[in-house]
């Protein structure tokens, strides 16, 4: 056999320019938007329900049939099989048939001659509603015992017999929002009928799968009839993860009915009413401590409002309960995790997947914990981390990689974090209406997907004759450089430039069955499945070449020089033609599926996670205690990428991250009504942060190591992780409202997001 190298072979990794970076500066790179439409095209509109819950009596659609530009109407007696655009419970409706249980679910389906003919006449419909009790808020879930699922259980020793006699106990509680994806392309689908009976489907989506196979059954026609493409996603955030679905599948409807090309390029408001959300969270704790500020025992309470139905919302919550350690160690815990089911758009999958909201949650604790001592926030933190003798999660998984104590050290000596906390103190001494606050706050966060079939991947390499090579897979590319990434495993395994690599566009019919791209896994998986498929391809041309020149397969190299055969060096285009008229196949599938990953959801035990990303970072912030305002000043982050693929990919990851986790808990409000009504649904009423938010002071540095898995070349996932990294500006915040009464040994009422309204009421309460 020829050489192998090990997928996990640590070989210094270059920077490379996303692989559409010049097309997105030239505005040349296209989005399903860009692409013309054919003069039969039709264009798509839903009728959305104006109540939260209600039973359907009549609707009435003669107006909407009637109006200017209308071709046809849909509703859900329309559709020939199922009625469901769910991930897994079935609960998703296409349309709307007896109930209505979300205010702005999809009613009836208008099929027109332009988006705006359409969308006018989606407002003509009149429809007749008994008004049912309609539970909006957690409180009013919990009232009416109102659940997607019973609540969950996990624990470790008896978190109650040793909070009753704990030297120091302190039990609170907060709430953190929600948060819109607010990705810059909307949620769009176009579906072309073909023959037989066939279709095709360009999707904004991460999962293709999903809404291939969804479209299938709502047609009646099996998966191999239908094909759902993906080029590029302009941001998705895991809002397109399920919640594509609906718009890709009302498409394929009307165009499998009426025999036209459709198109559903959903308006910004009616996405933001329309899709779901981060979960929002409510929190109660209970925690004893020593005069260390060892944590002993913890008993945690999370409940979340999980929405209409049911989506992703239990694994979701899980992933909550498995990151209430974060990087510390709970001897004697309980978490108990209610998921309940609230009458607003469905909760789904968002950066983070759970993981933002148990993390926050157990962060507050170790704040209170040092308010109640007297402490800086950090000691507490750095004396309960996971170390030797204190390795093992609630869920009972050994922390075999735990790089976070020395991530800390570093981060603290080059951030100066002593040094700026004394000069902090010093500066709100003396400063009546700013004050100051920082705070550095770790990340541990377990990479792969907590459903553990979902935890494999596919991919496709052709060699063609002339040296080029075509990679595809199961991935989706949505602005995070996954198809760069993948390029340049398989650029590496043949020794060639990456220039020689072309990616083409994500289909069904290329790569079946795969996962969504989510969980941070997507190079993880699509990478060493690209890498196995390039793999094969080499070592074919190893045995033509060795048989060929009469040589030993251990006498040729691929290297990035060319091809060494004996004592010959070819180019790898020169190997390619030599191999195409020596009757060798140049092209092969690969394929991955994690190894050594498994637990029972029923006791909550097991390794739901192949390994742990670490991170943490420095913010500094001041508040303004006569508005309420506040500004980061600056911030500094180190982070565990592992032998990064690509630096400066995985640095732009780690920038937005953070900031995107900054407007979570800082600016991103979501408001709902009375009635169901969401008020926050467009850019005028919902605030993300802008280039303005960005602090001046922004360092980013890699952790300089590798992962102990054998994942590729030994990297780590970096899509997620550094979204939790924003944490740190909560506590900072939190600490700066503390500032307004230094004397007091506790912690103010501050609840997520901190907007100037949410300060300026802690502010006042905690100095009164």
């Amino acid at each position: 056999m020829a050489e192998r190298d090990p997928a996990w072979k640590v070989v210094p990794k270059p920077s490379h320019a996303h692989d559409s970076a010049r097309l997105h500066v030239a505005g040349e790179a296209r989005y399903i938007d860009d692409l013309g439409e054919p003069a039969d095209m039709l264009h798509l509109a839903f009728g959305q329900s104006s109540e939260a819950h209600a039973r359907i009596i009549s609707m009435d659609l003669a107006a909407v049939r009637a109006a200017p530009g209308v071709v046809a109407v849909f509703t859900a007696a329309d559709i020939p099989g199922a009625n469901d655009v769910s991930p897994v419970a079935g609960d998703d409706r296409l349309l709307a048939d007896s109930e209505v249980i979300t205010q702005g679910q999809s009613l009836f389906l208008v099929a027109a001659t332009s988006q705006r003919a359409a969308r006018a006449a989606a407002r003509l419909g009149r429809v007749e509603y008994e008004p049912l009790p309609a539970a909006i808020t957690i409180d009013q879930a919990r009232e009416a015992n109102s659940h997607i699922e019973p609540a969950q259980h996990m624990a470790r020793g008896d978190a109650a017999a040793v909070l009753a006699t704990a030297p120091h106990r302190r039990s609170g509680r907060f709430a953190m929002g929600g948060q819109d994806h607010f990705y810059l392309e909307g949620q769009i689908a176009v579906a072309t009928p073909g023959e037989d009976g066939q279709m095709h489907v360009l999707c904004s989506t991460q999962h293709p799968s999903e809404v291939q196979h969804l479209i299938a059954h709502m047609l009646h026609v099996s998966s191999a009839d239908v094909t759902v493409e993906v080029r590029r996603i302009g941001g998705a955030f895991g809002g397109k993860e399920t919640q594509a679905a609906l718009f890709a599948a009302a498409a394929a409807l009307v165009a499998a009915r009426t025999g036209r090309p459709a198109k559903f390029r959903a308006d910004r408001d009616d996405d933001m009413v329309m899709t779901g959300k981060r979960h929002p969270f409510e929190v109660v704790y209970d925690v004893g401590f020593d005069e260390q500020g060892h944590i002993l025992a913890l008993s945690l309470r999370l409940a979340s409002a999980c929405g209409a139905t049911v989506d992703l919302s239990p694994a979701i919550n899980d992933r909550a309960i498995f990151h209430s350690d974060n990087c510390y160690y709970l001897p004697d815990v309980e978490v108990v995790s209610e998921r309940l089911k609230t009458n607003t758009v469905s909760a789904t999958a968002f950066r983070g997947f759970g993981g933002p909201q148990g993390m926050l949650a157990i962060e507050r604790v170790v704040d209170d914990v040092a308010a109640a001592l007297g402490l800086d926030p950090l000691a507490v933190r750095v004396a309960n981390l996971y170390g030797p003798g204190r390795d093992t999660t609630p869920y009972g998984m050994t922390v075999a990689d735990n790089v976070a104590p020395q991530i800390i050290a570093s981060l603290r000596a080059s951030s100066r974090y002593d040094e700026r906390a004394r000069a902090i103190e010093a500066f709100n001494a003396s400063s009546p209406v700013l004050k100051k606050g920082i705070a550095l706050t770790p990340v541990k966060f377990g990479i792969s997907f907590t459903t553990t079939h979902l935890n494999q991947a596919g991919a496709l390499v052709h060699v063609y004759a002339d040296g080029s090579i075509q990679v595809n897979h199961g991935g989706t590319e949505m602005g995070q450089g996954l198809y760069v990434k993948v390029a340049r495993v398989v650029a590496d395994v043949f020794g060639v430039p990456l220039e020689t690599i072309r990616h083409t566009a994500t289909r069904t019919d290329k790569v079946p069955n795969t996962s969504a791209t989510a969980a941070s896994s997507g190079a993880d998986l699509n990478g060493m499945a690209a890498h196995n498929a390039a793999v094969t391809i080499r070592d074919r041309l190893s045995e033509f070449l060795a048989r060929t020149y009469g040589l030993e397969e251990g006498e040729v190299h691929f290297t990035p020089g060319g091809v060494i055969v004996g004592s010959e060096m070819l180019t790898f285009a020169q190997v390619a033609r030599k191999a195409h008229m020596g009757r060798v196949s140049l092209s092969s599938t690969g394929y991955y599926a994690t190894p050594g990953i498994a637990y029972d959801r029923s006791v909550f035990r097991g390794r739901p996670f192949y390994y742990f990303a670490y991170g943490a970072a420095v913010s500094e912030v001041v508040i303004d205690t006569l508005t309420g305002e506040h500004r980061v000043l600056a911030v500094d982050i180190v982070h565990d990428v592992g032998r990064s693929l690509n630096p400066v990919i995985d640095l732009g990851q780690i920038e937005g991250g953070f900031i995107q986790g900054q407007g979570w808990l800082t600016t991103e409000e979501l408001v709902w009504d009375d009635k169901g009504r969401l008020l926050t649904h467009s850019p005028a009423t919902y605030k993300i942060p802008t280039a303005s938010d960005r602090p001046r002071h922004f360092t980013i540095a890699l952790w300089d190591g590798e992962n102990v898995e054998p994942t590729i070349n030994r990297s780590k996932a970096v899509g997620e992780p550094p979204f939790m990294l924003a944490i740190s500006v909560f506590s900072a915040l939190n600490r700066a409202v503390a500032a307004t009464a230094p004397g007091r040994r506790a912690l103010p009422q501050l609840d997520a997001p901190c907007t100037p309204e949410r300060i300026l009421q802690a502010v006042t309460a905690f100095s009164a």
